[in-house]
């Protein structure tokens, strides 16, 4: 997502969060707004109707971002872009904190469900229908953009949303790495369905969501296979990550950035023994998380040593 967000145009701040909108939204825009300006009397409500999309998908991305920040995580970009919208959040890696931070999404969709259909049904039975039929059309729109976008989030497809609660589900049971290896596979024999169905309706925009979610798909395998090459490494017991709690692996796996060298942070003083540089802090391998080495020590004796697992 690097490339996409050099793209990115920054709109506002709010709440502590970055909101940023990639330059090819507008040229989206402008086409969807002129192939649909025959359903309304005035292009401006295509505009307005461009612009719902807009606060239901940044609504959405907020859900993800305010629920990461409450079990701890954090989350301070979204970028908008015209496959949707990217909160980029970091929640503590463990699976309940990562499932509510991936559920709150398009649970924002499924409060809205109901305002929404309450407000059609008001609409219709006042006589909307005859009397603005542009305002009720635009109505019905929006309820369509809103269940239309929980219906495709919660597809079980990763990286879809759907495809990520599995994910976070399957954690409890498999481990980190096993359920990503999971979900990616059947992520990848949705997407053959997603490939399968643009074909035969000849879409050009499905096919190109395949393309994304393809490769979004594709990172997330490799990156469980790494997990799982981490998974098996031998441990060190007495130590352990303050955020996942997964104790570190025995063997020179992190890299000086003084001398460049590879060394073992855990072989008794978080020290180089190539440079002799000292370390106060150090990331983990499993979660990515950087914290001072104090935090890590558990009270058991460093050199001793512990099997890890997936």
């Amino acid at each position: 997502m690097q490339s996409v967000r050099q793209g990115a145009i920054h709109l506002f701040r709010v709440a502590g969060v970055d909101v940023s909108l990639h330059w090819s939204w507008f040229l989206v825009a402008a086409y969807e707004i002129q192939s649909r300006k025959g359903d309304y009397s005035s292009i401006l409500w295509n505009m307005l109707e461009y612009l719902a999309l807009f606060l239901i998908v940044l609504t959405h991305e907020f859900g993800h971002a305010m629920a990461c920040r409450q079990v701890g995580g954090t989350a301070d970009k979204i970028l908008l872009w015209p496959f949707g919208g990217v909160a980029y959040v970091d929640p503590p890696q463990r699976p309940g904190a990562t499932l509510w931070s991936i559920a709150a999404g398009p649970l924002v969709n499924v409060v809205l469900l109901p305002v929404l259909i309450g407000a059609e049904l008001a609409a219709r039975a006042a006589g909307w229908p005859q009397t603005a039929p542009d305002l009720y059309q635009f109505l019905r729109s929006v309820l369509y953009i809103n269940a239309s976008l929980l219906i495709f989030n919660i597809l079980p497809i990763y990286p879809l949303d759907g495809g990520q609660i599995l994910r976070s589900l399957l954690w409890f049971m498999m481990g980190r790495a096993r359920s990503l290896m999971v979900a990616t596979i059947l992520g990848m024999v949705g997407i053959v369905g997603f490939f399968a169905l643009a074909l035969w309706q000849r879409n050009l925009w499905l096919a190109a969501v395949s393309v994304y979610l393809l490769m979004s798909c594709w990172g997330g395998l490799k990156h469980a296979r790494e997990l799982l090459r981490v998974a098996r490494l031998p441990r060190r017991s007495g130590v352990a990550c303050p955020s996942c709690r997964t104790a570190p692996p025995i063997g020179p796996y992190w890299r000086c950035g003084a001398c460049g060298q590879s060394f073992d942070m855990f072989e008794g003083q978080p020290v180089c023994p190539h440079c002799m540089a000292v370390f106060t802090s150090t990331s983990c391998l499993d979660c990515g998380r950087s914290s001072p080495v104090q935090y890590w020590m558990t009270g058991a004796p460093v050199g001793a040593v512990a099997g890890g697992d997936g």
